[in-house]
């Protein structure tokens, strides 16, 4: 039986849990899973480039110690095998000149995909096409690795219309490049190995070609971040890598010059990113975005005075704000991304993270924190609502990128930024409600010539913004009543999808800005109990194995959203909740985040931050009083 006792044991676990992963600058690392198909691209690259036998064998050998049952591969080691990491594992060993050790374990997946995916190169690459349609993000460049490895012929592999980095980077969501915004490194690196080993029949589009070479590469220098790693991922990275080295040979000598000095950089990434164990994450880390869950996580619970040193955490944060224009993605200032290192991109759900967290933090009694903090949301404010579409939703990065899957408005972001924004508005202004005409954002802060004056920002822009994105959410609505979001899945649900993140998310928005009782909300509400798997908990939808995350998502929601009749339902769903973590649910992370274009990983830091918010919301409520 669930009582105050057991709630308030497991919150205070959690909440010790999440504390202990703070480091002494004030701010959480997190931790991502390693990954089978980072450490198969870093492997071909390092092969390729020469030089790095020991890291080689260390990725093959722990490539040959996560195998699944089934001999393939999948994303992480909880992931089911696909075929875009099975071929990669395959061509990381064919690369690395198929050590004999590792024969055996390489020798079944040969028959495994043979089996599975067809037993021709044609049918495997046919396959690796259809599992991502028109968009060539990641077909062309496992493809492309495919065709180095000799397991595929060159044929098989698109090109890429790598000439079209040279236009001016205003110019690029209207050239719709087969490729989504962040993958411009990958279209330019990949895009000049097709050309060398498939040069177009055409005269007029293999001159184009030979004269963008250069210019392109030089697109490429100038995006590469200081630390090496495009994006701070391996993968990408590493496509990067051996698609130069696989060609430079053919280059003139500058743009010989600019290649070498991408790949020096990347193979410098590559090294210091390894681990100890032979593999390599997704990416280096999501410091920024686990850490504004965390803060607001506690702010959930209402348990932020637990956090020592706010002060360290919330100067941390506001450092992390891009001040210049972005030179990956021409972002202008004003925005965060998810990680404080260079190859982070400012992004439309780690800005609104930010916003949040620094609400929950501001009040200090340091003022010119305080101020800083009101800089910070007058510079930030204008990015969120210069980055919304025309169709009233949030992308991730670039605004008018529609056409391809992970460039479109996201229900997830649109909710976000919507609590960003309600999260600022002045209590003055009147509670939100349908239909919105205006949000007065108010505060004392610094102007122009450093006097200090009362500020108001975003009337009566913000307040169309958000009756936009209403709108939005409403036509993004599926009939049964659930949101699907954009950077999380369910590997046991079809097609991936993941409704109960995704509906969780939305809801929050809906409840932030006093729409709970809007006839989408309460659809969404329907949609989320009834999805309560048997055994009280939540997977990405009812019939798929509950989660501590997603569980802990569904129930933070319904706490306050629920009707009194539902309330067994959210009993039973925190009675799960408090089970697992009793059982160290706390540290068996689920698979459900989505990386770039659809790479599963998982993040041992969400079901620490979302059991804290959970649980202790449902101490801060009274859920359970007895």
């Amino acid at each position: 039986m669930l009582t105050r006792e057991r709630l308030t044991a497991a919150y205070q676990k959690a909440r010790e849990a999440l504390l202990a992963e703070r480091n002494g600058d004030g701010y959480w690392l997190g931790e991502l899973s390693s990954s089978a198909l980072s450490t198969a691209t870093a492997i071909s690259a390092l092969s390729l480039v020469g030089g790095h036998d020991a890291l080689v064998r260390s990725g093959l050998a722990w490539l040959a110690n996560h195998q699944n049952d089934d001999v393939g591969w999948g994303d992480t080691v909880k992931s089911f095998s696909n075929i875009s990491t099975t071929m990669l594992c395959r061509a990381a060993y064919r690369m690395a000149g198929s050590p004999p050790e590792f024969a055996t374990a390489f020798k079944k997946t040969d028959e495994f995909m043979a089996m599975k995916w067809g037993a021709t190169s044609a049918q495997q690459a046919e396959a690796i096409r259809r599992r991502y349609g028109k968009d060539h993000t990641f077909s062309v460049p496992i493809l492309m690795n495919a065709a180095m490895a000799g397991l595929v012929p060159w044929s098989e592999v698109p090109a890429l219309p790598f000439e079209l980095a040279c236009l001016p980077q205003s110019w690029y969501r209207l050239a719709r490049m087969p490729v989504v915004s962040y993958a411009l490194p990958a279209l330019i690196a990949i895009g000049q190995t097709i050309f060398h080993h498939k040069p177009p029949r055409n005269p007029f589009s293999r001159l184009i070609r030979r004269i963008s070479v250069g210019r392109s590469l030089r697109v490429l220098q100038r995006i590469q971040p200081s630390s090496g790693g495009f994006l701070e991922a391996t993968p990408l990275t590493s496509f990067v890598v051996m698609a130069l080295a696989a060609s430079r040979l053919s280059f003139r000598a500058r743009a010989e010059s600019s290649a070498a000095q991408v790949i020096s950089k990347g193979v410098e990434f590559l090294v210091r990113s390894i681990r100890p164990d032979g593999s390599w994450p997704i990416d280096s880390n999501l410091s920024v975005w686990v850490t504004t869950l965390a803060v607001n996580a506690l702010a959930a619970a209402g348990d932020l005075d637990s956090l020592p040193e706010r002060e360290k955490t919330l100067t941390w944060i506001l450092e992390q704000q891009e001040t210049e224009g972005h030179p990956y993605t021409g972002a202008a200032s004003g925005g965060w991304g998810w990680s404080h290192l260079g190859g982070s991109v400012p992004d439309a759900d780690d800005t609104p993270g930010a916003f949040l967290a620094l609400r929950h933090l501001d009040g200090l009694t340091n003022p010119a924190v305080s101020a800083g903090v009101h800089s910070a949301i007058i510079n930030g404010l204008p990015w969120i609502l210069d980055l919304q579409n025309s169709d009233g939703g949030w992308p991730t990065f670039c605004r008018g990128w529609g056409r391809l899957p992970f460039d479109r408005s996201g229900a997830d972001l649109t909710a976000h930024a919507l609590r960003a924004f309600n999260s600022w508005k002045s209590a003055r202004a009147p509670r939100i409600k349908e239909p919105v005409t205006w949000i007065t954002f108010s505060f004392r802060a610094r102007d122009a010539w450093g006097q200090v004056a009362e500020i108001e920002i975003g009337s009566p822009k913000a307040g169309i913004a958000v009756q936009q994105g209403l709108a939005f959410l409403r036509r993004f609505q599926d009939p049964h009543g659930s949101w699907l979001p954009l950077w999380f899945g369910n590997q046991h649900a079809p097609d991936d999808i993941n409704p109960t993140y995704g509906t969780a998310k939305v809801l929050a928005a809906f409840r932030d800005l006093s729409l709970e009782q809007n006839a989408e909300a309460r659809r969404g509400i329907d949609w989320l109990l009834q999805n309560q798997n048997d055994d009280g908990g939540w997977g990405g939808m009812r019939g798929t194995p509950s989660s501590v995350e997603e569980t802990a998502l569904a129930v933070e929601v319904l706490i306050d959203l629920a009707p009194p009749e539902s309330r067994p339902a959210v009993e039973r769903g925190l009675q799960y909740l408090v089970a697992r973590v009793e059982n160290g649910g706390l540290y068996d992370p689920s698979p459900i985040g989505f990386y770039f274009a659809k790479l599963w990983y998982f993040e041992k830091m969400y079901p620490i931050v979302w059991s804290v918010a959970a649980l202790g919301r449902a101490l801060r409520r009274n859920f359970i009083s007895e």
